[in-house]
């Protein structure tokens, strides 16, 4: 049988960030050999990962960024099980990291991503490396590209949230400041869609039918249903579509008007929202 000394059993752990007990039972399996020690403890991780398949991650960390031309952003969530590790300074790194690598590669979408190569290891493996060391499901569960004229990014909270906002006109310092301010208005307000000729059919129709229902519920008079709906319907537009809602910073204006204030015809074509949870 092989000797594994502590030394050794230390210099995995510096490799790999495993447990000892761990490193030292996959040095003994491999009869000493550091690669394939390496791999038996990523088989591990691998294993660790589906027993833990059905755990829920819904803490973990959002980034959200552009790149310099301002012309693609990307959304990545890495999640995991706990508040605890989502704090901690090397997840977060480690967020940050396959987000910049998804603004550098443009991946299609999330299976793409995780195959690409981070620092010469997939980036799955390098999540099952994760599992592994931590002891917890980790996971990328979520990713955002949206490339366009002019994009900026929004993280809110403590990497709990990010936006991307899409805009027409082309990129400046001033509508730069105006796309912060209306990305903070969807991560407080949450809208449905741009506005209301973006907002899908299933939508608008589930939205007559609660109000058909709400003013039978009313005792409203049967001819005056559609009609009471479809006035509940245009509330819901000035609510829930982006552009139509009362802007957070200034309640005087809409978002539409904010917007046209900053620049003569900027507006927003399109967005994205991520949140933990």
């Amino acid at each position: 049988m092989t000797t594994i000394t502590a030394s050794e059993v230390n210099k995995l752990r510096q490799m790999t960030g495993a447990g000892m007990m761990d490193c030292k039972n996959a040095l003994v399996e491999t009869q000493g050999d550091f690669e394939a020690a390496v791999d038996y403890l990523r088989k591990k991780g691998a294993k660790i990962a589906a027993k833990r398949a059905d755990r829920e991650a819904t803490e973990g960390c959002v980034i959200a960024m552009v790149n310099d031309s301002r012309n693609a952003g990307v959304i990545v969530l890495l999640a995991c099980e706990t508040d605890f590790v989502a704090k901690n300074e090397a997840f977060v790194e480690l967020a940050k990291s396959i987000a910049t690598l998804a603004m550098d590669n443009k991946p299609a979408d999330l299976d793409a991503l995780k195959a690409l190569s981070l620092n010469g290891v997939a980036v799955a493996d390098r999540l099952m490396d994760e599992v592994a060391k931590i002891g917890e499901k980790i996971d990328v569960t979520k990713y955002e590209l949206v490339e366009g004229s002019n994009v900026v990014s929004y993280i809110h909270g403590s990497y709990r949230m990010g936006v991307l906002v899409e805009m027409n006109n082309a990129a400046t310092d001033a509508n730069m400041v105006a796309g912060k301010d209306v990305a903070m208005q969807i991560a407080a307000m949450n809208p449905v869609a741009v506005n209301r000729d973006s907002v899908d059919a299933n939508t608008i129709e589930r939205e007559l039918e609660i109000g058909r229902e709400q003013a039978r519920a009313e005792g409203k008079p049967e001819a005056m249903i559609d009609r009471i709906a479809t006035g509940k319907l245009e509330k819901f537009f000035k609510e829930s579509t982006l552009i139509a809602q009362d802007f957070v910073k200034d309640g005087s204006l809409t978002v539409e008007k904010y917007l046209s204030s900053v620049e003569p015809g900027l507006t927003v074509t399109r967005f994205k929202r991520v949140q933990l949870g």
